[in-house]
């Protein structure tokens, strides 16, 4: 069976998501571990405890979401190691899925969508604006 790979976009974010897979697998904790050494924000500590507020703020939203998506493939990878064909994402899903394709460094990507996010945010003041 060939796998296809397909990543969320904003506003599929919520606190606590990534949770049960930190606390179950390697794999996820090193993700985690790996997002705080690019971007030297605790990732953990914003998923897991921050507030509804802060985790949608845009430039924390995506790399959260960065975070989530590939400590879920690359757990998905180790535990059923699935015959992946391809990769997709919905807006910053995209950058999950070069990724997972091995096009991109997780580390690269956590820089580029913190950058992003970061940009997004200052143009449209906080609680204006929306899609």
């Amino acid at each position: 069976m060939n796998w296809t790979l397909l990543f969320p976009g904003q506003g599929s974010q919520a606190p606590g998501m990534g949770r049960w897979l930190y606390d179950n697998f390697t794999e996820a904790k090193q993700t985690f571990e790996e997002g705080y050494d690019a971007l030297k924000l605790d990732l953990k500590k914003l998923i897991f405890d921050g507030s509804e507020a802060d985790l949608a703020l845009t430039e924390n939203t995506q790399p959260a979401l960065l975070c989530v998506s590939t400590a879920t493939q690359r757990v998905l990878r180790k535990q059923l190691n699935p015959a992946i064909k391809a990769a997709a994402g919905h807006s910053i899903g995209e950058y999950a899925a070069l990724v997972a394709a091995g096009s991109i460094r997780y580390s690269e990507a956590l820089q580029a969508v913190r950058a992003r996010g970061q940009a997004m945010q200052s143009a449209v003041p906080v609680g204006q604006g929306g899609m």
